[in-house]
């Protein structure tokens, strides 16, 4: 086991451990308690969290085990870590440790929403999750509340993922594509997934049959990576948006779920173009343009959690 710590006070701008986890954004993480979304409007927390992280290009050679948790507040707290192999990077990469927080969101627009929500969560960062396992969950939030996809996910891995053993526990890896892909539909039903079963799996034989992967929009302009998604079954707009912000690193990306086209409604209804690729451009001007998936996140979490 290597153990080490990451000083929130050496990044660019705060950190908040529990409500980049339990925002919305991942389902890939588990709390040690097993209670994870349980609440809403999750911040501030010292909870232990623990994943499995496949190889990531760039980042870690081999799949690890990686537990954090964090002490102290958002702007000179630490993140001690355990992992199977040295994690900083991986926890860097994963949980955009990198961004210039401060920056991003000075850099959005003025809107008292806006503030009221960087105000509530403070610290919290988008995601960098894999890109299938991303996929897959995202295909899985159809109609779902947050903690019946994060279920979900969990179900996924105790069925279907590779275990590991690590400091005297034995964790399971997100499913591989192979995996899924041969799955028996009535068995993922029997998981929650419901009419979601039949898209995942023919999601994970593309995949796992060579003839797409996610991660294949990264190098693509923003538009045409989301409308390159929706080739995966099961993937509309929205959920391409959300693996475009959460998995593939368009920060621009902001996807229109039933809280962001509320405020659409409430207070931007001239954003409002009908279909959703001009609605999408004329909200994305309002809410940052280059970083306006910051603000949706913020936004559809503060809402969610009862703000306003």
């Amino acid at each position: 086991m290597e153990r080490g710590a990451i000083d929130v006070g050496s990044l660019d701008g705060p950190f908040d451990l529990q409500a980049t986890l339990e925002s919305g954004q991942s389902y890939l993480w588990r709390r040690a308690d097993g209670r994870a979304y349980e609440a809403d409007g999750a911040h501030g927390g010292d909870h232990t969290y623990y994943t499995v992280v496949p190889p990531i290009e760039g980042v870690n050679d081999e799949r690890a085990v990686v537990r954090v948790r964090q002490r102290g507040g958002v702007r000179d707290g630490t993140l001690e870590w355990e992992s199977t192999t040295d994690a900083t990077g991986i926890l860097t990469h994963l949980l955009r440790l990198d961004d210039d927080l401060e920056a991003i969101l000075a850099g959005t627009p003025d809107d008292p929403l806006f503030e009221r929500a960087y105000d509530a969560y403070e610290g919290m960062r988008l995601v960098r999750d894999p890109p299938f396992s991303c996929l897959v969950s995202f295909i899985c939030s159809a109609q779902m509340r947050v903690s019946r996809i994060h279920g979900m996910q969990r179900r996924l891995e105790d069925a279907y993922g590779d275990p590991i053993d690590f400091d005297g526990e034995t964790y399971h890896a997100f499913p591989t594509p192979d995996a899924l892909a041969a799955a028996d539909e009535e068995d993922l039903r029997d998981l929650s997934l419901g009419y979601r079963a039949p898209y995942v799996m023919k999601t994970a034989r593309m995949v796992a049959d060579g003839e797409a992967r996610p991660e294949m929009a990264a190098d693509m302009d923003y538009e045409a990576a989301r409308e390159w998604l929706t080739r995966f079954v099961g993937v509309g707009q929205k959920v391409a948006d959300c693996v475009a912000l959460f998995s593939l690193g368009f920060l621009e990306a902001v996807p229109l779920d039933t809280w962001i086209r509320s405020v659409i409604a409430d207070r931007y209804p001239d954003c409002d173009r009908g279909g959703y690729v001009e609605t999408s451009r004329a909200i994305r001007d309002q809410f940052g343009g280059p970083v306006a998936g910051y603000t949706q996140t913020y936004v559809f979490h503060y809402l969610r959690s009862g703000g306003e």
